[in-house]
């Protein structure tokens, strides 16, 4: 368990660091970084390196925005061998929603279990 926090946070940090030199030693503006970590994410998902960095580090590769990108180039992906062409236009954003969607329910339950978790605690 512990070697996963390890992964997760040298993974995520690496990215973080990378952002942050962008930062301070370019002339790039946020938002161009930005743009530079989705897209990164998406050519490295697309080539096969994104997928395995994914199931060594977990949430460390998944949470930054090149995660983001994977996500969208696994999308379009599915969307493109289902529906063809359009499915380039439609899929990032589909399948990006439905995961959105899935994670945000989780935290929600996680987040009422704690709760009545705590309740019961207090009233023991």
């Amino acid at each position: 368990m512990l070697i996963e926090y390890i992964k997760v946070f040298a993974v995520g940090g690496v990215l973080c660091a990378i952002g942050q030199i962008l930062i301070d030693k370019t002339k790039l503006t946020p938002a161009r970084i930005l743009t530079v970590y989705v897209v990164a994410g998406l050519i490295l998902e697309a080539v096969g390196l994104y997928s395995p960095l994914v199931k060594w580090a977990g949430a460390g590769a998944t949470v930054p925005l090149t995660g983001f990108g994977s996500t969208l180039a696994k999308g379009v992906e599915k969307a493109v061998s289902e529906v063809g062409v359009l499915g380039a236009f439609t899929g990032g954003c589909r399948h990006r929603r439905s995961r959105v969607l899935r994670n945000h329910h989780r935290a929600s339950v996680q987040a009422e279990s704690k709760k009545l978790k705590n309740q019961n605690a207090r009233n023991s």
